[in-house]
């Protein structure tokens, strides 16, 4: 609790993840009591704020996409991250990982940035950005899957890993919607 305040108190720009990954750091160096290494602690640290993002992202999406298509979307990908998160959640405590309670502040920008937009550009501009979240997401886990060393957390890899790429496939068969639907510029003639 002490190298929680400490810290939070030390950081001045408030990111929850850069906190909780120096929490994690500080926790095996002095203590010892986090029990999994620091690599796997960071992806741990990593995935819990990618949950965060995509609930919110999604939350924020069924309020203010127009395409029902998207509201199933940000539906299903709430729902598959909550889950995610609990079994995460669930991980950290039994191997003493400190994650993120609130976003970093470049998802907290991300979010502002999107919910800005109105709702003729918001759909396109949600789905683009879940599917290169997934790309990168399913590309991190592939990694962690392999340099992983803790049993619990290839264990959840494994467990998210079909579920990430089915919400990056489902993210690529929707986002050609509004690629193909966003108006070109008529050219200017002299």
């Amino acid at each position: 609790m002490l190298i929680t305040g400490a810290l939070a108190c030390k950081n001045n720009q408030h990111d929850s993840v850069k906190i909780a990954k120096e929490v994690n750091r500080d926790k095996d160096k002095v203590t010892q009591t986090m029990a999994v290494e620091k690599s796997d602690a960071d992806f741990a640290v990593e995935a819990a704020n990618g949950n965060m993002i995509d609930v919110q992202l999604s939350a924020l999406a069924k309020t203010k996409a127009a395409n029902s298509r998207v509201r199933q979307f940000a539906a299903m990908i709430i729902a598959d991250h909550a889950t995610l998160s609990s079994h995460l959640q669930q991980i950290a405590t039994d191997k003493n990982i400190t994650l993120p309670q609130e976003l970093s502040g470049e998802a907290k920008n991300d979010i502002t940035r999107l919910n800005r937009k109105d709702r003729a550009t918001f759909d396109g501009a949600y789905m683009h950005m879940m599917l290169a979240d997934h790309k990168k997401y399913v590309d991190n886990f592939e990694k962690a899957a392999k340099d992983c060393k803790d049993a619990a957390l290839r264990n959840y890899i494994h467990e998210a890993l079909p579920v990430l790429k089915k919400q990056r496939d489902s993210a690529a068969a929707i986002d050609p919607y509004f690629v193909e639907r966003t108006p070109t510029p008529a050219p200017v003639y002299p």
